[in-house]
């Protein structure tokens, strides 16, 4: 499969088998805000990668960039992959601090809570 970025993506089937957690009687609540990404029940505050402010500077350097070229030209073509580009690096970014933080959570804790 491809995407707009040209970017290829690959699916593997693989069986393996589950890693049972050991059990604990920990158990946390998080709280998701604004200016901290989470606040745990124990009083942990989870700050959003700071990569991400100099990605998103770069982003609005690079979209400002494209606004400026002629629609349906080759350097517009250019310029519209590098965005798309620089899109798909930034949402690899937050998905990987996603997936670290949720799998650090889950073993460290029984019993998740989340404020809706």
């Amino acid at each position: 499969m491809k995407d707009s970025a040209n970017r290829y993506f690959l699916s593997f089937v693989v069986e393996i088998q589950p890693e049972i957690l050991p059990q604990t009687d920990n158990s946390v609540g998080i709280d998701l805000g604004i200016y901290t990404f989470a606040t745990l029940s124990d009083g942990t505050k989870i700050d959003a990668p700071k990569p991400l402010k100099k990605r998103i500077k770069k982003l609005r350097k690079l979209s400002k960039l494209l606004s400026k070229k002629t629609k349906d030209s080759k350097r517009y073509e250019k310029a519209r992959v590098r965005v798309a580009k620089f899109h798909g690096k930034l949402k690899d970014t937050r998905t990987d601090f996603l997936h670290k933080l949720s799998t650090k959570i889950i073993r460290e804790n029984q019993t998740v809570v989340l404020e809706v």
